[in-house]
């Protein structure tokens, strides 16, 4: 899952996507609305997260400016102004959620967990291929209904490839599911990522296969 983060409070902001990327979550993170505003023009995103108070605005009016370009990526406000009005105002401009701070990430996954269940495109959340059910919500995945332990960029790499199995992937699909646009990302990390998943798929027979589509990206077809 890739969400942006629109908070203006650094400490925060990093704290709460170290917190996230705990549940697999790749958060982009900006402080003012006009680069949010660029940011969902060049990428997607599964949920937004969004502050009131930023440098160069209220935060509530970046919702209707979203949805004037078609977009109805889900909106939860985190805000210090939680008053029922306040709350009301929100929602109304058409916000999923309104979470007051301070709150606990645990909260705040839970309601990520339902805002995203609304989503026609994400209403089945749990991912099917060959023998293994993935939950990318949960961060986990089984192989015949038992556990398997794989390291969170693995597992993001996996889901984005089961989503789309029978399918060629991008390189840049795959790492936009992995990391976020301010990382640095090293020429071979995908495909070291790609080859340790490959290993640990065939020991414990996944019943997938992860081919290379030389030059374009990745394609898992079931066997």
């Amino acid at each position: 899952m890739r969400i942006l983060l629109i908070e203006d409070e650094r400490e925060l902001a990093e704290a709460l996507s170290a917190a996230l990327g705990k549940h697999g979550i790749v958060t982009d993170h900006t402080v003012h609305l006009v680069d949010a505003v660029e940011l969902t023009r060049q990428n997607l995103y599964d949920a937004i997260l969004l502050d009131r108070r930023l440098p160069d605005g209220e935060g509530l009016s970046f919702i209707p400016e979203l949805r004037r370009t078609g977009k109805d990526t889900p909106i939860i406000v985190l805000t210090a102004r939680n008053e029922p009005k306040e709350r009301i105002e929100g929602l109304d401009l058409g916000a999923d959620d309104y979470l007051g701070k301070p709150f606990l990430v645990e909260e705040l996954m839970a309601r990520l967990r339902a805002v995203l269940r609304r989503s026609p495109e994400l209403a089945e959340l749990k991912i099917t291929a060959g023998r293994m059910v993935i939950d990318p919500l949960h961060l986990s995945v089984t192989v015949d209904a038992v556990p398997l332990d794989l390291p969170r960029r693995e597992l993001l790499v996996l889901a984005a490839l089961a989503r789309r199995k029978e399918q060629t992937v991008l390189r840049s699909t795959l790492e936009a599911a992995v990391y976020n646009y301010e990382e640095e990302i090293q020429s071979n990390a995908l495909d070291a990522h790609i080859s340790r998943l490959r290993k640990r798929l065939i020991d414990v027979g996944a019943g997938v296969a992860i081919h290379n589509i030389r030059g374009v990206g990745y394609l898992m077809k079931e066997e």
